[in-house]
């Protein structure tokens, strides 16, 4: 079976349709992130304030050092 010969207007078309296609997929993967930053958004905003475990222990160190210090009586 001979090769069909391509024109140049075929390879521009299937060129296109090819970006096409990728356009579409890209604005998908685009929504999708930007859903994800905008909800990482949201949790950075209600975390903010937020004291992490490891510095409240060290915390709690240093005011049992203090509180041995003065000799106060601990609350359990």
């Amino acid at each position: 079976m001979p090769a069909k010969k391509i024109t140049l207007e075929d390879l521009a078309g299937m060129i296109k349709k090819g970006f096409d296609e990728n356009t579409e997929q890209h604005q998908k993967i685009f929504k999708v992130l930007n859903n994800h930053t905008e909800r990482l958004g949201r949790i950075e905003t209600k975390l903010e304030g937020i004291v992490y475990r490891k510095e409240f222990e060290e915390l709690r160190a240093r005011v049992e050092v203090i509180e041995d210090a003065l000799v106060i009586k601990k609350k359990s």
